[in-house]
């Protein structure tokens, strides 16, 4: 039911910015979902680096949400037009792409080691 909301609502009018109410929400809600995502991407990045001879399925998903939440956070970061204290979810946004870079390495770290180990 809420992807077929926010696809009627994609379609519907598709100029809504990520940072105006879009697919991410309003303001501070869409930036702090992808921060998360981020995060999420950099705990799955350091499980896989503790346990890098288990396979490299953990390092490839901590890559993929790394990814996907920096993808999103800088997507957000360059749709809102407000500075700091605006409430459009900046800081949270640069926060999400920090953290999303950061996912992506550990994830990276994983696999290389993963590779190495088979």
């Amino acid at each position: 039911m809420l992807i077929n909301n926010l696809l009627a609502a994609t379609l519907a009018d598709p100029h809504v910015p990520l940072a105006a109410g879009g697919i991410g929400g309003s303001g501070r809600f869409g930036a702090t979902a992808f921060a998360l995502v981020s995060l999420a991407g950099v705990v799955i990045g350091g499980l896989a680096v503790r346990r890098a001879g288990a396979g490299g399925r953990r390092a490839l998903l901590a890559v993929a949400t790394g990814l996907v939440g920096l993808v999103l956070s800088a997507v957000h970061l360059a749709t809102t037009t407000g500075g700091f204290g605006t409430g459009q979810g900046r800081a949270g946004a640069i926060v999400g792409v920090v953290l999303g870079l950061v996912g992506v390495g550990l994830g990276g770290l994983a696999l290389a080691r993963a590779r190495r180990t088979a």
